[in-house]
């Protein structure tokens, strides 16, 4: 299950990556916490404008994001981008505390964040494959989500606890510190000890490439539907969580943090669950989808705060293996060459459908209440569901052609690819 922590690079890396991690989560919290209460009355649209916001870029920018992946050294793309980042936060964490933020300064600052990550992403999920190779990169992927989940039981815990203490604009300064972890992280990463892949040559239609390589891959294509339609209207995890626990029961912050670590739970469980598979497997994430809808629906009716908060680790369990096991089919079945563009696209559907769900999302639970959005993520989990089940059936009911080959075969000629150029 750690294999992945035997490389020492991974280890600095993974360290790193969850102090920076926690600090993140607590500045989510917070953002989402004060769009909420403080910068609009209990604005639910106001919340899903934010996320839009921040993860609209990761749409837009997918072809020169996916490029810069596959093109520029990550390393020191990462450093660029984190620092970015923590600037970022630094910068509204002063606003906050100065005073002086309306609602169209998170909406900006929500925007520049989002462009920064929409560099980052792809370059971050990537990255791994140089730190660990070959048959370890799933693995390395699922700790990877571990400690971004692990990080969420705890973040959001003591953002709402700073938030009631000493105010919203320390957690942004405080995330914006954490960021020195992961930064001095990659400054010991040795770069003579990464597994790196020949960087592509400059040529025409290379932002287009990752476009028409997804295109000739079937496996790929229903896992990015499944992943948009889950991603559109499920994981909006930001607008359920704050909308239930003040609007149908009454809560306050502190009681926000705690349930969206309870909720983290889930997420760190499926994530382990994951890391202990041989390989991710297509079916996995078409029965998850199933279980999501089925969570979701259940959450969507519980009387009490706590009832609720049960059920959220249902959700979030499931949509973890959703989101772990189709990003480590993704990154273990894309040549190598083209893996940062891939990636990309992958990134940009995940999280680019939110700017089209988070506030239709959040306009359900404004006219209807917080309950209805959560059926629309049930609708959403089934409707995957159903769209993978047909697939499979289709993919069972149909013979390979002589000399085709199957997800299993691409993953493995891949990994003796990789093999052979770390030889060479």
């Amino acid at each position: 299950m750690f294999r992945s922590l035997a490389s020492v690079d991974y280890r600095i890396w993974f360290a790193g990556a969850l102090v920076s991690n926690i600090g993140t989560w607590m500045q989510r919290t917070a953002q989402d916490w004060i769009v909420l209460t403080q910068l609009s009355d209990h604005d639910a649209v106001a919340v899903g404008i934010t996320m839009a916001l921040q993860l609209g870029p990761q749409l837009l920018l997918v072809p020169l994001s996916g490029l810069v992946a596959d093109r520029f050294d990550r390393r020191r793309t990462l450093m660029v981008t984190q620092g970015a980042m923590a600037l970022l936060g630094a910068a509204l964490g002063v606003v906050l505390l100065l005073g002086v933020a309306q609602l169209w300064t998170v909406y900006l600052f929500a925007l520049l964040l989002g462009i920064a990550s929409a560099f980052d992403a792809p370059v971050r999920q990537t990255f791994v494959s140089e730190l660990v190779g070959g048959s370890n990169v799933a693995n390395a992927v699922a700790l990877n989500s571990a400690s971004f989940n692990a990080a969420r039981t705890m973040g959001p815990a003591v953002a709402g606890i700073l938030v009631a203490a000493i105010g919203a604009g320390w957690v942004f300064v405080v995330n914006a510190a954490s960021f020195a972890a992961v930064l001095t992280s990659l400054f010991f990463i040795r770069p003579s000890r990464l597994f790196r892949t020949p960087r592509p040559p400059r040529a025409k239609g290379q932002l287009l490439e990752g476009f028409r390589y997804v295109r000739g891959r079937p496996d790929l294509l229903v896992i990015f539907a499944i992943v948009f339609v889950i991603g559109t209207l499920g994981f909006n995890y930001q607008i359920f969580t704050s909308t239930m626990t003040t609007i149908e029961f009454g809560e306050g912050s502190t009681a926000f943090g705690v349930l969206t670590s309870i909720m983290a739970i889930g997420s760190v469980v499926g994530a382990l669950v994951t890391a202990s598979r041989d390989r991710p497997r297509i079916r996995t994430v078409v029965l998850a989808s199933g279980g999501f809808g089925l969570a979701a629906l259940v959450a969507a009716v519980m009387p009490t705060y706590w009832s609720f908060a049960a059920t959220t680790i249902c959700i979030a369990f499931c949509g973890q293996l959703i989101m772990t096991m189709a990003n480590g089919t993704v990154q273990t079945t894309t040549s190598p060459a083209m893996r940062g563009r891939v990636m990309a696209l992958y990134m940009a559907i995940f999280m680019g459908g939110t700017p089209i769900g988070a506030p239709i999302v959040g306009w359900v639970a404004d006219a209807l209440g917080p309950r209805y959005g959560l059926g629309l993520a049930a609708i959403a989990g089934f409707a995957a569901f159903a769209l993978g089940a047909v697939w499979l059936r289709r993919r069972r009911a149909a013979d390979l052609p002589t000399g085709a080959l199957s997800v299993d075969d691409v993953r493995d000629e891949l990994a003796a690819d990789e093999a052979e150029a770390r030889a060479a």
